[in-house]
């Protein structure tokens, strides 16, 4: 009896393990399909006629996607083997965690630098920049335009610094994680161009109001 129960135990751990690899696979591929998917449609974006260059430009793309996400798997397992390690010792998890956090900054820069090389083998400088704008739900065109609209005055040298903090932006967020870490990005910066905007002597809220105005008499005038 007691070895009839063993061997339904092994059994049913074999279909356990054999089960928890089929959901990996499938995670894998239903992975893989939704970065794959998301790669086409901004190539779809860049005006590329040529098939051959349209399929190679969405692997580089989703290659970039995947690689990102193995550097922050691996660092999640590392923070978490660290928090376990140190639980009792606070400045000894901090410590380890910082020296992590410095080697994942670095593993991005090398990936970020690489990716970008392969893209310029491939596209122009302005389908570059279409990429990043598409990898980051095109957060600097729309904001760029709408520091534009809301402040009428701006001058040319204002307009080339916001632009040139809305770009060093999207460099950090094409590589961040998640949506929201990929907007904190934006926002740290959107928050230096408003410092450096009331340091001009604009009022941000009132510059706000009256475009606001604007925008309503533009819908009722249509």
């Amino acid at each position: 009896m007691k070895s009839s129960i063993l061997a339904l135990l092994l059994t049913f751990s074999g279909m356990t393990t054999i089960f928890a690899q089929g959901n990996a696979v499938a995670d894998k591929e239903a992975y893989t399909k939704m970065i794959t998917e998301r790669s086409a449609k901004i190539v779809a974006n860049l005006g590329i006629t040529d098939a051959k260059k349209t399929e190679k430009v969405t692997v580089i793309i989703r290659n970039q996607y995947s690689d990102l996400n193995d550097i922050y798997a691996a660092r999640d397992a590392r923070v978490k083997a660290i928090k376990e390690k140190n639980k009792d010792n606070k400045v000894e998890r901090d410590s380890a965690l910082a020296k992590d956090a410095r080697v994942v900054e670095a593993s991005l820069a090398k990936l970020h630098k690489k990716y970008i090389s392969k893209l310029s083998a491939q596209l122009t400088n302005e389908q570059v920049d279409l990429v990043k704008n598409g990898m980051t739900y095109n957060v600097l065109p729309i904001t760029y335009k709408a520091y534009q609209e809301q402040i009428l005055t701006l001058t040319e040298d204002q307009k080339k610094q916001i632009l040139i903090w809305l770009t060093e932006a999207r460099e950090h967020a094409m590589d961040a994680e998640s949506s929201d870490k990929k907007h904190a990005w934006f926002g740290k910066y959107k928050g230096r161009i408003n410092n450096y905007l009331s340091a001009a002597g604009y009022d941000l809220k009132q510059e706000g109001i009256e475009w606001e105005k604007r925008r309503k008499a533009k819908v009722e005038n249509n």
